[in-house]
């Protein structure tokens, strides 16, 4: 089987040009973080936006959805930047037969010190095990979409915190 894995931009792909933090987004990473990793199953790579996910759009979900839906594998990645991921996770509930897992980094791929391919190794198991659904695979973990939140303060997703009761 393979995995399609569509790239959306995000922190994921990023290049710094200076000290201000001026940045684009560059062509995408997976690719060779894939070849480097030397991992043996099989997947194509397909871009689908070239953005900062706060730069995402009703319209560019809406694109990410059907192309998602149209594709004819069953394990579907997302590569996604981490401000909208939930939102763009959550837009994707529904697609019935695929088990898509979004995931992104904290830190483009391309510094020395980024979260983006331990990311991307966990996200890469969970599409293989995990049932047909939605996920998010970030900080080592697997989230529902419905229940996590990113926390900018810390730098890492969390599972929201369960409402406490009073009797």
């Amino acid at each position: 089987m393979t995995i399609k894995i569509f790239t959306t931009g995000g922190t994921f792909d990023k290049v710094y040009f200076d000290a201000l933090s001026e940045f684009h987004i560059g062509d995408p990473m997976v690719s060779e973080l894939l070849q480097e990793a030397n991992v043996t199953f099989a997947y194509s790579v397909e871009p689908l936006l070239h953005k900062d996910s706060l730069e995402i759009t009703a319209e560019d979900r809406a694109m990410i959805r059907g192309r998602v839906q149209r594709a004819t594998e069953s394990m579907v990645l997302i590569t996604h930047g981490t401000d909208t991921m939930v939102a763009t996770a959550k837009d994707l509930q529904g697609i019935e037969n695929k088990t898509i897992v979004l995931f992104g980094a904290m830190q483009p791929a391309r510094m020395r010190y980024s979260d983006a391919m331990f990311n991307l190794g966990i996200a890469s198991a969970a599409v293989q095990i995990l049932p047909a659904g939605i996920y998010i695979a970030m900080n080592g973990q697997i989230f529902d979409p419905d229940e996590v939140t990113k926390n900018r303060a810390e730098a890492r997703f969390e599972k929201i915190a369960e409402p406490t009761r009073s009797d």
